[in-house]
């Protein structure tokens, strides 16, 4: 069910221009001879003779009445006899026509109720299926359910004239049923209602739907003080008819209906009951008239041992809960006996443990006199010592701290001394490349010199072979020579440079190993400073050590008369914890004596909550009739969602409500509750989840 969403639209028979609220439209369409419809403002009754009626028709109706109010007398009857309903009182001879009047109405209304809601069960049930709006026998039984309530409705006065609506008494049920709320709110929030009868026929399609139409009016008829506010003393809700009325709704809860509030002109709809509907054929009026009668003994007879089978079913529960109560009375009892004699148990130990209590005070107190004077004495001796410790402390730690600057000045000219030796070592290996470099040039210029020997070799070779061209070479060769005595003179000065080259590198060897001689001196005496430093430290650490573990002794010292005082501390908490535990006796006691109390006052409550189980009972009975009805539905089954109607794709896809077993989509269906069927919460519909979340709290 969506608020406010869906709903039921009544399309009227044959709506008569003119006719005015109440029934006078159903008088209109009723002969005078037959039991007759009248309104409560007062409706006009019609001749016998209306020629719009067939004869046979008519005295067909007439018979049907007559079986029906026989058969309602029979049922009130038994009803009374079971506890049902109230024993109808004696009228027989009434002094006021307008109370006769009212009676013939009442009679009139209630036969055709019990008319409508049984065509209503048979051709839904028939049908198989969820109710539409344009169901005939639906819009026939909120016609005559609107006829009923509207039944000696009281007129308002306001500005503009007489008002008569039955949603004043429906807006009752908001404030007694809590359940109800919702439906209210979506009621009034409905845009297109503009008048009460409108919002008024919007309650009972939401009511109808939501199965809880019986449960609503049985609030309101619990509440005749309510109800008397809205109508007069003689009217239909305020008679027996009206938990009949309520028996007969019951029913109801068979039917599914999925109807449409949107578009419906709910306002100026005119409520015409059709009695075409409950009228069968002139042929076989004979059978019909017997085979009425019979099904309607039938009928009232399997309701009444329906109703004892309940009753009997009750009466056991409720026997079963009495003999449970008396047992858990039987052992409050005895636990009360128990806590009586416990009670008595820890007074005489609280005595005791007062007794023992003085006396652990005052050992106590004398201990803590004594150790008070003894910690004072202590304390101030070694006050005494710790100061010259702190002062021999702070000596020690001064010696050290200068120790250390020496230390590290000594370390960094080390730092600076081996850097500078680096410098050397590198400076040498830059030298031994330049030599090698030197050398490497020597070499080339001597090979250079033997290819320029070969070649004056050859020369010479040449110039004996051909003493013929010496004479025109002779020129070339002095020449030649020329540029051997370059050679020459180039190769000196080469060799000259090696000679400077190899001193600078003696000089520089010479200097290198004074260097080494000198920083090894340095070297050796910084090491020996570091020893003495070293020896200097050992002997400090050994004055520390003594003098730590000298303080470890006061310590421990300390921690023994703190231990001392720690267990007196103890000794006094546990005489302050023995004065606890008296309190928690006395408050434990005062406890019992208050759990005494509300005991028995459980006990007189227990046979309220009796009385109020019996109408649970009913209530989880036509619970489980309305789940039973449910189905699981098959994937090939469903194409649409049944809350929104969009059509299921691949992005929209399949999800069964486990509660009612139709299909919806995700969004239709994204509620997870418990139920008893399955461990763990389930996937459930908007509509069940409102439902049960309904109950739940009903319940609680």
């Amino acid at each position: 069910m969506a608020e406010g969403g869906q709903s039921c639209e009544v399309v009227p028979a044959a709506p008569a221009a003119g006719e005015s609220e109440g029934c006078e439209a159903a008088a209109a369409r009723t002969p005078g001879s037959a039991p007759e419809l009248r309104g409560g403002g007062g409706g006009k009754e019609r001749p016998a003779e209306d020629s719009r009626w067939p004869a046979p028709i008519l005295s067909l109706a007439k018979k049907a009445s007559e079986n029906l109010a026989a058969g309602y007398g029979s049922a009130l009857k038994s009803a009374a006899l079971v506890g049902l309903v109230p024993k109808p009182l004696s009228n027989d001879s009434p002094a006021n026509p307008t109370k006769f009047h009212m009676m013939e109405e009442r009679s009139n209304l209630m036969n055709m109720m019990k008319l409508s809601v049984k065509v209503l069960i048979q051709s839904a049930l028939s049908l198989g299926r969820t109710l539409d709006s344009d169901f005939p026998p639906l819009q026939q039984f909120f016609v005559v359910m609107e006829h009923c309530l509207k039944h000696g409705l009281k007129a308002k006065k306001s500005f503009i004239g007489q008002n008569k609506s039955f949603f004043g008494p429906l807006e009752m049920v908001e404030k007694l049923c809590p359940e109800a709320s919702d439906l209210a709110t979506s009621v009034r929030n409905l845009p297109e209602l503009k008048t009460p009868i409108g919002r008024g026929r919007a309650w009972l399609y939401l009511a109808v739907m939501q199965k809880k139409l019986a449960d609503y009016l049985k609030v309101l008829l619990d509440h005749k003080n309510l109800l008397s506010e809205f109508y007069e003393p003689d009217a239909l809700m305020m008679e027996e008819e009206g938990a009949v009325i309520i028996g007969l709704l019951v029913g109801l809860n068979v039917i599914d209906a999925n109807l449409c509030l949107k578009g419906e002109d709910l306002d100026t709809q005119v409520a015409v009951i059709d009695f075409s509907l409950y009228l069968k054929d002139t042929q076989n009026s004979d059978n019909s008239k017997e085979d009425g009668g019979i099904t309607a003994v039938l009928d009232q007879k399997h309701y009444v041992e329906e109703l004892n089978r309940h009753l009997s079913c009750t009466v056991g529960d409720l026997q079963t809960k009495i003999e449970c109560l008396e047992k858990t009375n039987s052992k409050l009892q005895e636990e009360l006996a128990a806590a009586t004699d416990r009670i008595r148990a820890l007074q005489e130990e609280q005595q005791e443990l007062k007794q023992e209590n003085e006396l652990i005070r005052e050992r106590s107190e004398k201990h803590v006199e004594v150790t008070k004077q003894d910690t004072k004495v202590e304390l101030e001796t070694y006050k005494q010592s710790r100061q010259g410790l702190d002062e021999m402390y702070s000596d020690v730690w001064k010696q050290l701290k200068e120790e250390k600057r020496i230390r590290t000045e000594l370390e960094k000219e080390l730092e600076l001394q081996i850097g500078m030796k680096t410098e050397m070592e590198i400076a040498m290996k830059l030298l031994e490349k330049d030599t090698h470099e030197k050398q490497d040039t020597l070499v080339a210029l001597r090979q250079q010199l033997e290819e320029v020997k070969a070649i004056n070799l050859q020369m010479f070779n040449k110039s004996q072979n051909a003493e013929g061209s010496l004479q025109q070479k002779s020129e070339a060769i002095s020449s030649f020579e020329g540029k051997t005595d370059q050679m020459m003179s180039s190769v000196k000065q080469m060799e000259g440079r090696l000679q400077h080259a190899e001193k600078a590198r003696q000089v520089a060897e010479e200097k290198n190993v004074k260097l080494k001689q000198e920083l090894g001196g340095k070297i050796v005496t910084l090491k020996q400073q570091l020893i003495q430093l070293d020896n200097k430290c050992l002997t400090l650490e050994r004055e520390l050590k003594s003098e730590k573990e000298q303080r470890q002794t006061l310590q421990h010292q300390l921690h023994q008369e703190k231990d001392t005082t720690a267990l007196l501390k103890t000794e006094l908490q546990q005489v302050e914890g023995l004065k606890k535990e008296l309190r928690k006796l006395q408050e434990e006691k005062q406890q019992l004596e208050k759990v005494c109390e509300e005991q028995e006052q459980a006990l007189q409550e227990m046979g309220l909550h009796l009385s109020q189980s019996k109408l649970k009972m009913e209530d989880i009975k036509e619970v489980n009739k309305a789940l039973k009805g449910h189905t699981w539905l098959k994937d090939d089954e469903a194409t649409h969602c049944k809350q929104c109607e969009k059509e299921f794709s691949i992005s929209r896809r399949k999800h069964h409500c486990r509660n009612c077993g139709d299909i919806f989509c995700n969004t239709c269906s994204s509620n997870e509750l418990a139920l008893p069927s399955y461990p763990k919460p389930v996937r459930v519909c908007d509509t069940c989840h409102t439902l049960l979340l309904q109950r739940c709290s009903s319940s609680s």
